[in-house]
């Protein structure tokens, strides 16, 4: 069964790279579907049914940890695996999305065999 996965970065380079990545991957990807930050991800969310997230965590508007903290309010998103996408360097900020219940991180920049494995892990 393909899955749906949601992007969200305030680098339209990084969705089309990632987008690009995961038709590479051996997975069955179905639809990609894009936000610019956590507001436009949330809009994406009532829409859309997604088995997988991928988020950046510093975007404008609203960020990657408070987009998680918002998307585990809605019923049908509890428990959507989330990765994060980052060059985030301070592990504060990391561990604050895992504790909020991101299953992993991916630092940018980013191969294609990487986010391969962190899908094989999470998935």
């Amino acid at each position: 069964m393909a899955i749906d996965v949601l992007i969200v970065d305030d680098s339209s380079a990084v969705r089309k790279i990632l987008t690009r990545v995961l038709a590479q991957t051996s997975l069955a990807i179905g639809n990609i579907h894009e936000a610019a930050d956590g507001c436009q991800a949330l809009e994406v969310l009532k829409e859309n049914s997604v088995q997988l997230i991928f988020s950046d965590i510093n975007m404008p508007n609203m960020d990657g940890i408070q987009f998680l903290s918002a998307m585990r309010q809605l019923p049908d998103h509890k428990s959507t695996p989330v990765v994060m996408v980052t060059t985030e360097g301070s592990q504060t900020k990391v561990m604050e999305a895992l504790n909020l219940g991101a299953l992993g991180y991916v630092k940018k920049p980013f191969t294609a065999e990487q986010i391969e494995a962190k899908l094989s892990a999470v998935l």
